[in-house]
């Protein structure tokens, strides 16, 4: 896979949901504790089939040009061959945050 038809699905929590989104970048932000996420990507158009969640969703990132995710946030990323369903989910159980390294002291 080339490097740029790479996809990744980035699962967070925000505001005791859980997003669920497909994107073709994903980077650690210059800004300490933040992850990077550019080039969302959502079905087509064309389908016949709406799904009011995604619907939802593209709306919302509909002029994001990039997002900053607290690292804490962050439940898990991977790597995926095809775009599946971006989607809100309620938070359901234990979710730990991600263990964060103390910045050094300048």
């Amino acid at each position: 896979m080339a490097a740029d038809d790479r996809i990744y699905r980035v699962i967070f929590l925000n505001q005791d949901q859980v997003y669920e989104l497909y994107a073709k970048h994903v980077y650690q932000s210059e800004l300490w504790g933040f992850l990077q996420v550019e080039e969302f990507v959502f079905g087509n158009r064309s389908e016949l089939v709406v799904d009011p969640g995604e619907e939802k969703l593209k709306q919302q990132f509909a002029d994001v040009k990039c997002s900053y995710i607290p690292m804490q946030a962050v439940i898990r990323i991977d790597e995926v061959n095809n775009e599946g369903v971006a989607k809100i989910s309620d938070a359901k159980g234990t979710i730990t945050a991600f263990p964060m390294p103390v910045p050094p002291k300048s």
